[in-house]
């Protein structure tokens, strides 16, 4: 399977306060992704945060060897024929280390950026979007006329080093997503739900996937914190350390952001922790063994924790991998030295796949060339 880890902020012990947040550099991020790539992790997400994901992650490129980015792109705010260009450009230069992770947010962030679509209008735009796309990066000269997207004699004048294409990855929780991702994606990720959960969504996925003669093509990923220690006691006091600096300013303050939010993932997040209610035992808050949703209390996106000894961690981790998991993004506070601390106590038992896909070539052979123009 591919492991990665996160790349993103905020960071820090506690980096949803102001005294917990740890300021984010450039040397850091250096530091952090030569951690993540000598750790033995496939690589890691740059998700939307603080920093832009495409800038962060072109300067990153020298910093490591076998590092795979998955950067984060929103069609609502790119013309496909420009992400097109970014996306070739980037894998050239990273000699075939880009996977894309298409992101189709939801309407208070789409707002910040100027973009006043509804829910389902977003999926609307994104399935026209990709439909442009991938024909792009297979090196066509692509005149397409939708509701949403409308270019003419759109190309991009180098292809890309992986082939067909980079792999194009996806997330999202309601109908009109599933079927999007069924449609064009190479990888669908979901929030940390629940095996029983996940596997629900694998199954819708892959049954809309064959209707497109997909079944086969699609993998299924899930992203989840995790809190691992030597022991399962000392796993536990480590989330309540956690837990007793999620101050009541600071839940209501993430609360107060997803409260009405549409997306239904987040929708799907909150109800695990009750919408934002802290009890006085933070063991309320597991939903299933060394399955905690606390996180979410004070981080939108995905809250809920792997929380155990490394065995439980790792028997946690084949319950998602049964359920059809072939890829995890795992991330702890602060990153770096949970970077270390997953990497020492869980990665080595994992099947951890460092290869690059296998439809790679070389991007500056004469035959290779005449074909994809052709």
């Amino acid at each position: 399977m591919e492991v990665l880890w996160y790349l993103t902020g905020p960071d820090g012990h506690y980096p949803w306060r102001p005294d917990g947040a740890r300021q984010l550099t450039y040397p850091y991020f250096q530091q952090l992704a030569r951690a993540v790539d000598h750790l033995g992790f496939t690589g890691a997400l740059l998700a939307t945060g603080s920093h832009d994901a495409w800038v962060q992650g072109s300067s990153l490129i020298p910093f490591t060897d076998n590092f795979q980015h998955l950067i984060a792109a929103h069609p609502q705010f790119l013309s496909p024929t420009l992400l097109a260009k970014m996306i070739t450009t980037f894998d050239q230069f990273s000699r075939g280390r880009l996977r894309v992770n298409i992101v189709n947010g939801d309407a208070t962030l789409m707002a910040q950026y100027g973009v006043h679509l509804n829910h389902d209008e977003r999926y609307a735009f994104t399935d026209e979007y990709l439909t442009v796309l991938n024909r792009l990066l297979r090196g066509e000269t692509v005149t397409f006329k939708g509701k949403y997207v409308h270019v003419v004699d759109a190309g991009v004048p180098l292809p890309p080093q992986q082939l067909p294409r980079p792999p194009l990855w996806f997330g999202g929780s309601s109908p009109a997503a599933h079927q999007v991702a069924a449609k064009h994606i190479d990888t669908y990720l979901s929030w940390g739900e629940t095996p029983a959960q996940f596997a629900a969504k694998v199954k819708e996925v892959r049954a809309l996937a064959r209707e497109y003669g997909r079944a086969d093509q699609i993998r299924f990923g899930v992203r989840l914190y995790v809190i691992v220690r030597e022991t399962e006691e000392a796993a536990w006091a480590a989330a309540q350390d956690l837990y007793d600096h999620m101050d009541e300013k600071s839940i209501e303050g993430a609360q107060a952001y997803v409260r009405g939010i549409d997306s239904v993932g987040q929708q799907r997040m909150s109800a695990l922790h009750a919408g934002g209610r802290k009890p006085a035992d933070l063991r309320e808050l597991e939903i299933e063994p060394n399955l905690w949703a606390g996180i979410g209390l004070v981080r939108h996106g995905p809250g809920t924790a792997l929380v155990g000894s490394t065995k439980q961690v790792l028997a946690k981790i084949q319950e998602y991998r049964d359920a059809g998991a072939d890829v995890l993004i795992v991330s702890g506070m602060p990153l770096l030295e949970e970077a270390y601390r997953f990497g020492e106590l869980v990665l080595p038992h994992l099947p951890v796949e460092r290869k690059q896909d296998q439809s790679i070539k070389s991007a500056w052979t004469k035959e290779r060339d005449t074909a994809w123009k052709k």
